[in-house]
């Protein structure tokens, strides 16, 4: 009588000769096809047996009997038999559904994996396909000869038309025939005091104390007078505020929109940003009445007019700068405004890595700025529908600890810098899970990151500490006193770039260059002063703007008696009272003998002097 088949002892048989034949093959595989030929045994039938042995080894036999007579039943047992169990099981190894679904991004469109992507693709080398040089570009180099020059690149003739023709007008309009008309040296006189203002630290202060012969200055005296200085402030203008003047009623930036556009198409047109732009957002403190005001409670003056700026990430040089006018006339919020804004800041650019934080960060954004030529590092949001949930969870995570996922084209990496907290960081630069060899362990898209987020950020506060913003209540000259710090921040950027020699081993040198802007604004206007301060300190000052013009621009006999009527000397006290009827051939200024410079000539060298 045969024996009846029991499943549970052909199981710890074929177990048993399994552990004999790779006994004896291991030690025959020193070259390396170890491996191998372990591999062709799991293929087999005897390692798919082994390993449901190994699964199974707590269970009894009869429930093993159990397991298997319900897929085997009836089935007669064949040795030679080649099991595709070990095949499948392989496949399943290669792409474990579990491990796909926690690289699965939310939204089910990504899909994210935990290997880098091919030696080819690490990085895009920014730094080779920039075409433009890094600094000031040729046009700069070319007509930047000193500091007030520089300046003037970012007041072209258009912008000077435009703040002369309307100021004056605005003059007419409030002060009808008795209105004198502006020219440049005004308004440039007006910018320096303005400047000089912010450097002195002296932005919030009265105007009566800046012009008080006791606690002022005594360069605003020497300048202009108080009430010169107060008249051009209130007919200061960039548009007609006459009705009929054509201004589009839905359009909130109207009273600045041509200066301001005119304005900032000068800004790239003077410099080439290096491989590091960052794009980000500033606010303009204003308490006042604007249809456009903005709250930020994590900015420190809280209200205020909030500009879209991108900057060169190593000299904050402003590059590109928009106003945010709120939302549209259908107050229907926009979509996708992030996205929006970092393609219009880098409009023209072409192999830069953009830094933008979590606002702007998003995985379309960096598709569209690869189709550009450029690339990507920001924060990110963890309620992005992009993102897998295997890197938003912070639970069992040590200290110190990095997780990345990658796709072709993105890398994505979870930090947590401390416990139950993690940040998230997206970048289309870097290709690789590079971590730090420092005690805190950052990844090196963190490093990168930290280097280049702060263009903006520098640029707001190094405008604040100098800032020429005065009191006021109107939001266009708000703009116009941002504008005025940010030209003068940036043409110090130039000016250091170009001449890098200036001022090299002094640590205030952005001071310097304010004062000696602000006084060479003022200087021309001081030069064709003909009232005197009473002061002596500005008395001094105005006689030696004046005796170094001559000295300069000297090219004939300074004085020239006119048989005009007879007026008191401009430069002698108001007590002595010396009336004279001689000019200044330069500035037309009322001078007596003690003041003039007398060249005799022969009759005959005078008669040819004067045809």
């Amino acid at each position: 009588m045969e024996r009846p088949f029991n499943i549970a002892e052909v199981l710890v048989e074929l177990l048993d000769s399994s552990e004999e034949e790779t006994d004896a093959i291991l030690p025959m595989t020193s070259d390396g096809s170890m491996d191998k030929e372990r591999d062709a045994t799991l293929h087999s039938s005897d390692g798919c047996m082994e390993e449901l042995y190994l699964e199974g080894e707590a269970e009894t036999e009869e429930e093993l009997f159990d397991q298997a007579s319900e897929t085997e039943d009836n089935t007669e047992f064949d040795p030679d038999y080649q099991s595709t169990d070990g095949e499948e099981e392989e496949e399943e190894e290669e792409d474990p559904p579990e491990a796909d679904a926690a690289y699965q991004s939310k939204n089910g469109n990504i899909l994210w994996t935990s290997t880098t992507p091919s030696e080819k693709r690490r990085r895009l080398p920014t730094h080779r396909v920039i075409k433009m040089t890094p600094g000031p570009t040729r046009f700069t180099c070319s007509y930047a000869k000193d500091i007030i020059s520089t300046f003037e690149l970012f007041f072209p003739d258009n912008i000077k038309k435009i703040l002369i023709e309307m100021s004056n007008l605005e003059g007419k309009r409030v002060f009808g025939k008795a209105w004198k008309s502006l020219d440049w040296t005004d308004i440039q006189a007006y910018f320096g005091l303005l400047i000089l203002a912010g450097v002195y630290r002296s932005h919030h202060e009265a105007l009566g104390s800046l012009w008080s012969g006791v606690s002022g200055r005594a360069i605003f005296r020497a300048t202009m007078s108080l009430g010169t200085f107060t008249t051009i402030s209130r007919i200061f203008c960039f548009y007609r505020k006459d009705a009929g003047s054509g201004r589009k009623k839905d359009d909130k930036l109207a009273p600045i929109r041509d200066f301001w556009e005119k304005w900032v198409q000068r800004l790239p047109l003077l410099y080439n940003p290096g491989p590091s732009v960052t794009v980000d957002e500033c606010l303009v403190p204003f308490r006042g009445r604007c249809p456009f005001k903005q709250y930020m409670p994590s900015k420190p003056s809280k209200y205020g007019i909030k500009i879209w700026a991108a900057c060169d990430a190593s000299s904050s040089y402003a590059w590109n700068m928009q106003i945010y006018t709120g939302k549209a006339a259908d107050r229907k919020p926009e979509k996708n405004q992030g996205m929006r804004v970092v393609l219009d800041m880098t409009s023209g650019l072409q192999g830069h890595t953009i830094t933008c934080d979590n606002f702007f960060t998003s995985y379309a954004l960096g598709e569209e700025l690869l189709q550009r030529k450029m690339t990507m590092i920001g924060t990110v949001r963890s309620n992005k529908p992009e993102l897998p949930p295997a890197l938003l969870s912070v639970k069992h995570r040590a200290r110190f600890s990095s997780m990345f996922a990658f796709t072709e084209t993105h890398a994505l990496v979870s930090y947590c810098p401390r416990k139950n907290k993690n940040v998230l960081l997206m970048s289309t630069l870097h290709r690789d899970a590079a971590i730090s060899s420092q005690d805190h362990k950052k990844p090196e898209i963190i490093l990168d990151y930290n280097k280049t987020k702060g263009g903006v950020d520098t640029l707001d506060q190094l405008v604040a500490t100098y800032t020429c913003q005065r009191k006021t209540m109107r939001w266009p000259m708000v703009i116009f006193f941002n504008m005025l710090d940010v030209s003068a921040y940036n043409s110090f950027v130039l000016w250091t770039e170009i001449d890098p020699t200036w001022n090299k081993q002094k640590c205030f040198k952005r001071r310097l260059f304010l004062e000696k802007l602000g006084k060479a604004l003022v200087t021309p206007f001081m030069i064709r002063r003909q009232g005197i301060p009473r002061t002596p300190a500005s008395q001094n000052i105005v006689m030696e703007a004046q005796e170094g013009s001559v000295n300069v621009k000297e090219t004939g006999p300074s004085p020239v008696s006119t048989p005009t009527k007879r007026k008191r000397c401009q430069v002698c006290e108001s007590k002595l009272k010396k009336k004279t009827n001689m000019t200044c051939n330069k500035c037309n200024m009322y001078i007596c003998k003690s003041h003039a410079v007398i060249t005799t000539y022969c009759h005959p060298c005078n008669k040819r002097k004067k045809v």
